[in-house]
């Protein structure tokens, strides 16, 4: 299943734009531009929500035909209880997580504990609690957390283009985590060297025109095998102004879920 996420639209509802997008207006694009799933994710919105909110976004998203997905940061059980009932009340069949926030760092072994805590809710409620590769927690690591849990409810996010500033390997990444992925963030990127060729940027690209070698990825992961969304996001930096930044973000958005059809 192929949709879009928060991240695909990250600079049309910041704060930098002068009419930011609703929640509503993504839903619409993303079912506008054929995709099947929208995962809100990291967007504080959505906390704002009262219950009649909540309901009236599961209801535009049934209307669109729309799976809805969440994303959140942290592994603190009460933290995780709360997006279980956000789930509940949207019919998201997907919570994404990191093991970090910015106020918290947990050593594995505690995030073993705050995770076995809450995941027979995550299991009753058949949600599925997937967590994200990236740079700050080396795959492997990820990898040994959920085989040592062994629920079927606790997968992986893979996306392999965040754990290269750890100095990890991409294909490697996907090779490890494939077994246990149960939602993909499609973003290519790509170095460039800076002004005065003084070290590198690592940023997003067009899909199809960096480094990310999805065709390994669709191998190993083979999400139209199993139940496995993919979720088209963007490392799209501001462009100079506002105009300019929202037209390459919507060019690259429309490239990516072209390319992802075109390979499915």
């Amino acid at each position: 299943m192929i949709g879009t996420g928060s991240y695909a639209y990250f600079w049309r509802w910041s704060s930098r734009v002068d009419e930011p997008w609703s929640l509503a207006a993504q839903l619409a694009d993303t079912a506008e531009l054929g995709g099947a799933v929208f995962q809100i994710c990291d967007y504080p919105p959505l906390l704002e929500l009262d219950p009649a909110g909540l309901r009236e976004v599961r209801r535009l998203a049934d209307d669109l035909g729309l799976r809805l997905e969440l994303g959140t940061k942290g592994v603190r059980g009460e933290h995780l209880a709360r997006f279980l009932g956000l789930a509940d009340a949207l019919g998201a069949t997907l919570v994404r997580s990191m093991l970090f926030t910015p106020e918290s760092r947990p050593t594995l072994a505690e995030a073993d504990a705050e995770l076995r805590q809450v995941l027979p809710a995550f299991e009753a409620a058949g949600v599925t609690l997937a967590l994200e590769t990236y740079e700050q927690v080396p795959s492997g690591d990820l990898v040994a957390l959920v085989e040592t849990i062994g629920s079927d409810r606790l997968g992986i996010c893979l996306d392999p283009a965040n754990s290269v500033a750890a100095l990890e390997h991409p294909a490697d990444v996907v090779e490890r985590c494939a077994p246990y992925t149960a939602s993909i963030h499609v973003k290519d990127f790509a170095f460039t060297r800076r002004d005065g060729w003084v070290g590198f940027t690592l940023e997003g690209a067009r899909f199809g025109e960096g480094l990310l070698d999805y065709d390994q990825l669709d191998r190993a992961v083979r999400p139209d095998e199993r139940s496995i969304t993919r979720i088209v996001e963007h490392w799209l930096p501001w462009q100079g102004d506002a105009a300019t930044t929202i037209r390459l973000e919507d060019d690259w958005t429309r490239a990516t879920l072209a390319g992802l059809k075109e390979r499915a």
